[in-house]
């Protein structure tokens, strides 16, 4: 393989641990190699970042490992020009021999040029991803304890979803906290309930609420209510921090929300996952394909198979 690079390192990162590969020397003649592992610990790296700095590295490569990558990445971002390999890609190269190191093996991959580097965003919008997903996931969690609130509802034969469209709305809130609470619900109470826009009458209300809940039924409802109303809470604050985070990119936003169908939220999460410099894209199609909505030809001997797609990536 061709020489390209003077001075390279290729990091093998694990948990505990990160091993490192340094090739330096004339690009005509076979390099000088170290090898060396330090901990992961933040004073493990700041040693793994003078090391490489006292062999004068320019350049180093790691994989996609996970989570682990990313401490490392974090340390030593602003002293090197860093490469995050695909694992996949690494593996296809031919070449490698059953008895080279991952950490040398990198490196001889990038001292040759033959590394493509996957698009790692700035720090500000690693952050704001941070937040967008970690918004997702409480929303996924509070619609699985409401789906809970219901699976109960349906067990002591409380039959709110047929007379209310969202037992999750003004009214149905109101009739929940009644129930948790152990309050009598008549007709008389009902009507100082049901919101003016629900549809169907306090009596079929009143009916639909003559069920069997016990005890264990009321318990269950105040652990999965409690549960959701500090969700809930939550996912105001992480709103309002990632507000604060896209101050910065008002301008990016204001052009995303002209889009059809893009809202506040989608914006945010269009700028936290792919950023707003778009020069790192090859293509429109590299970007179609970094957001998982490229179409793919997954056929094999006449047959097309499904493959799930996401665009949660590591990254």
């Amino acid at each position: 393989m061709e020489a390209m690079i003077e001075r390279c390192a290729g990091l093998d990162v694990h948990q505990e641990t990160v091993v490192a590969c340094v090739l330096f020397g004339s690009l005509d003649k076979k390099p000088n190699k170290e090898i060396q592992t330090f901990p992961t610990t933040t004073s493990g790296l700041l040693a793994l970042s003078d090391w490489l700095s006292s062999h004068k590295i320019t350049d180093a490569v790691m994989e996609s490992t996970g989570v682990y990558w990313k401490p490392v990445w974090n340390v030593i971002e602003c002293d090197f020009q860093l490469i995050l390999a695909n694992a996949q890609h690494v593996k296809n190269v031919p070449g490698r021999k059953t008895d080279v190191k991952d950490a040398e093996w990198l490196a001889k991959l990038l001292r040759s040029g033959l590394m493509e580097k996957n698009f790692v965003p700035p720090k500000e919008i690693r952050d704001l991803r941070d937040l967008t997903r970690y918004r997702k996931k409480l929303i996924h969690t509070r619609t699985s304890e409401r789906n809970r609130i219901h699976k109960i509802l349906q067990d002591a034969n409380i039959k709110l979803t047929s007379v209310l469209s969202d037992i999750f709305g003004v009214t149905g809130c109101r009739i929940i906290e009644a129930l948790i609470n152990g309050e009598k619900i008549g007709v008389f109470e009902l009507q100082q309930m049901v919101d003016s826009r629900v549809k169907a009458s306090t009596t079929d209300i009143a009916e639909a609420l003559n069920g069997g809940i016990r005890k264990p039924h009321i318990d269950m409802l105040r652990f999965h209510w409690d549960h959701i109303n500090h969700i809930d809470e939550t996912i105001e604050k992480v709103v309002e921090r990632i507000e604060q985070a896209l101050i910065p990119y008002q301008e990016e936003c204001e052009l995303l929300d002209t889009i059809p169908g893009v809202d506040k939220n989608a914006s945010a999460i269009f700028i936290a996952e792919m950023g707003v410099d778009m020069s790192v894209f090859k293509s429109s199609k590299h970007l179609a394909s970094w957001a998982g909505v490229s179409p793919g030809n997954y056929e094999s001997a006449g047959k097309k198979k499904q493959v799930k797609l996401s665009t949660e990536t590591n990254h």
